[in-house]
């Protein structure tokens, strides 16, 4: 698939060559594995965690692809999307599983090649999952044994969005992720096709559209994921301007409220407790306050150090440290897992000690 902050190949050429220095063996404590050997702990104080590399029992059949989005079900389960494999024999682009690692059930083949963003939302007595498909350029509400609500591509109903004359889109549109407000409102991040963000209404009617390329504020390059953060009085919808290297706020009508730098390429959050993950695709977790302050990194493997490993064998991957972290969730228990821009997929969970 085409995977790109706008391009894949202009990605590339943002970093240096070789590996950074910082890729190194990390410090080992805790109790042995099967092999004998112990597993990395990483972080400190409360903020301190076991890592679980490859965390999950595959079904036969599937292999996974970059695996891109992962999030966590009211009983326990986890979702992984990922956008399946080459040699994979069962094209199903969601894995679930339980909270132990044991699979649950898969589906999701009609994603396969551009399965990105998932969100998840409570709806009553119900719970949905909302994914964006950057291949297709579709976003879809599904319920979470894959059965689909609706789903719509092109947004044409917004000025910024012009259809030529063949009907056929007018510029780029590639949706990355989704962010959903207090009141149902979603938005939906155009991070690989032009760099806006579309609001809608609950009933998917469009709302109007904000940000579009370029540095300045209020200007977005890349809004690769966004949340609503309730921590305040007043909700925020935070985005992750990933190729301007910051976090962009925003008020829920899209007027710029401020940065949050020193990112070297965020691409998603989530939240906990006022602790938000913020899974940075250039070799490391930060977890950050309620003021948006780092408290913690983890898994720092340097900035440099993705570049030859990320599209390599499994046994080339940083023990203890991260290749290109892409999204990342708390579950109920404080654990987190972290799922990776690697072309045959890893997903971690950080185990709260």
């Amino acid at each position: 698939m085409t995977h790109h902050t706008p391009s894949r190949r202009a990605f590339l050429q943002t970093i240096g060559t070789g590996l950074a220095a910082s890729v190194v063996s990390p410090t080992i404590l805790g109790a042995s594995d099967k092999a004998g050997t112990k597993r990395p702990v990483i972080g400190s104080g409360e903020f301190t965690y076991e890592v679980y590399h490859d965390w999950g029992e595959l079904p036969a059949g599937i292999k996974y692809g970059n695996t891109h989005g992962v999030c966590e079900d009211s009983r326990g389960q986890i979702y992984i999307h990922h956008t399946v494999h080459a040699t994979s024999d069962r094209h199903d682009t969601m894995v679930v599983f339980d909270q132990h690692g044991k699979f649950v059930r898969s589906w999701g083949a009609e994603f396969e090649g551009g399965a990105h963003g998932l969100h998840i939302r409570r709806e009553g007595s119900d719970e949905f999952l909302y994914l964006c498909d950057t291949k297709r350029a579709i976003v879809a509400k599904a319920t979470t044994k894959g059965e689909i609500v609706w789903q719509f591509g092109y947004p044409k109903e917004s000025p910024k969005y012009p259809v030529n004359a063949d009907g056929t889109p007018g510029i780029k549109y590639s949706p990355t992720n989704i962010a959903i407000a207090p009141n149902g409102d979603f938005y939906v991040g155009d991070g690989y096709g032009s760099s806006f963000i579309n609001q809608y209404d609950s009933n998917a009617k469009f709302i109007r559209t904000f940000g579009g390329k370029g540095k300045d504020a209020g200007q977005l390059d890349c809004p690769h994921g966004l949340m609503v953060d309730v921590r305040g009085a007043t909700p925020v919808l935070m985005v992750a301007d990933r190729s301007n290297k910051r976090i962009q706020n925003f008020s829920l009508d899209g007027t710029h409220l401020g940065f949050v730098e020193d990112f070297p390429a965020p691409c998603h959050f989530n939240e906990r407790q006022g602790v938000i993950v913020v899974p940075d695709l250039f070799a490391r977790v930060t977890l950050i306050d309620r003021q948006n302050k780092a408290i913690e990194q983890l898994g720092d493997a340097g900035v440099d150090s993705w570049k030859q490993i990320r599209g390599g064998p499994r046994d080339a991957f940083p023990v203890g440290k991260f290749v290109c972290p892409h999204s990342a969730c708390f579950d109920h228990a404080g654990n987190i897992f972290v799922v990776e821009w690697v072309e045959v997929g890893r997903v971690t969970k950080l185990r709260k000690v």
